[in-house]
């Protein structure tokens, strides 16, 4: 089983970015569950959201204490929320900003860590250029893809076009793509680095 967590803020979509995470784990033939942790509510306060993958059926109900992979929505957050609790040392780290691990202020934190799975994408930025709106989860739905293979790029693009339609799905869909193209790139570099 791999179990995601996402975290943001009231009105960046977090609900809405697990949701479409599972739809797009369903559609490339798992289980997948998706839930919020319902706290309040209001737009900017911090919102928890988790997605279960598994090739059999999904059980648990709970919260996810011990992810594989966290995505933080809004890396102001960091330095709030506990928003690392329980991950595993050979986690994924998916932020959505511009600046790297050691501009946050979290180069000695993630030193254990494996760096090709320490990834950054200017997702907020990609959303205003596709979407025209501040709302990264779909960016960050699409750099996930490029994690690990766990969901494809093509099953985040269908999920996109059962959420959405017309323009705002193409809008979203090329957001996504421009996303998972850039997390690619780095996990290339990442394992270039690593080898040389």
């Amino acid at each position: 089983m791999f179990q995601v967590r996402i975290h943001g803020r009231g009105g960046q979509g977090v609900v809405t970015g697990a949701e479409m995470m599972s739809i797009a784990a369903f559609l490339g033939g798992r289980h997948a569950q998706a839930f919020p942790s319902f706290g309040s509510e209001r737009t900017g306060a911090p919102v928890v959201a988790f997605c279960r993958m598994d090739d059999k059926e999904i059980r648990l109900r709970e919260p996810i204490m011990q992810p594989d992979a966290i995505i933080i929505q809004d890396p102001t957050l960091l330095h709030q929320v506990d928003v690392f609790g329980g991950l595993k040392k050979d986690g994924y780290i998916l932020v959505n900003t511009t600046r790297s691990f050691d501009e946050m202020g979290l180069g000695e934190f993630v030193k254990g860590f494996r760096s090709e799975r320490l990834l950054t994408v200017p997702a907020t930025e990609l959303a205003m250029k596709h979407v025209g709106r501040p709302v990264p989860n779909v960016p960050l739905l699409g750099a996930f893809a490029a994690l690990g293979g766990l969901i494809s790029l093509e099953a985040v693009q269908q999920a996109i076009a059962q959420k959405f339609s017309g323009a705002v799905a193409k809008a979203n869909q090329a957001a996504a793509k421009e996303a998972y193209d850039i997390v690619m790139q780095q996990e290339k570099e990442a394992q270039e680095t690593h080898h040389a």
